[in-house]
């Protein structure tokens, strides 16, 4: 499922299916639609390929968590996360364990103080600050990757499916005031200062939910 805008309108078009392996499905959509079928059916593993690390991370090529320009720190029950930690806590509500995590230095370094040891990360470039990096070439990367996804895949517990715990307590601090706005009326979250919303729920995936959606 394509989940990231390849433009300024956020269309949702970075997708190329004529690229894509014959045994591939994928969902088109005009916005995230909370389009979580294939996880409900049952996934033995997810491999994160191409992650960026959060935001505020000096070393992280392209850092940024959700927005980079409204979201500043995210937090699941204390615990500083980013892109990484929302796809996995989405995967764990399912059961599904992330057994790869491909990318820059800093988001493998980040992948492996969430998820575990056991994680299989690949790195492919070294951030030397957040707009440059140097980089492998793109064909010893891909070979890099597959080989990777190859090893992950011997061991499908050697990662635990990640839950945050229960109850839940996300906290999303902001940029500025006026970022937080469209959310902070929503049921279930709370405004706590200028710059911040809480939101508490039983389990992450309802606590997620009700501030997200």
């Amino acid at each position: 499922m394509d989940c990231h805008g390849a433009d300024g309108d956020y269309e949702f078009n970075s997708l190329l299916p004529d690229l894509l392996d014959p045994r591939c499905e994928f969902v088109v959509q005009s916005r995230w639609t909370e389009y979580t079928a294939f996880l409900e059916e049952g996934c033995d593993a997810a491999l994160f390929v191409g992650m960026h690390a959060m935001a505020g991370t000096p070393d992280g090529v392209l850092s940024h968590t959700v927005s980079s320009q409204a979201w500043q720190r995210l937090k699941f029950n204390g615990t500083l996360v980013g892109e990484t930690g929302i796809n996995a806590a989405l995967c764990g509500q399912w059961g599904c364990p992330v057994l790869l995590v491909t990318g820059d230095r800093a988001v493998c370094a980040e992948a492996r103080a969430l998820l575990g040891s056991g994680l299989t990360t690949v790195e492919v470039k070294v951030g030397l600050g957040r707009f440059s990096a140097r980089q492998k070439a793109p064909q010893l990367a891909r070979e890099l990757i597959e080989a990777g996804a190859k090893q992950a895949l011997k061991d499908l517990s050697a990662v635990r499916p990640y839950d945050p715990g229960r109850p839940c307590e996300i906290e999303i601090e902001f940029t500025t005031p006026d970022r937080l706005v469209e959310y902070r009326n929503r049921r279930g979250v709370e405004q706590t200062d200028a710059l911040t919303l809480v939101s508490k729920a039983d389990d992450w995936w309802t606590a997620w939910s009700q501030f997200y959606f």
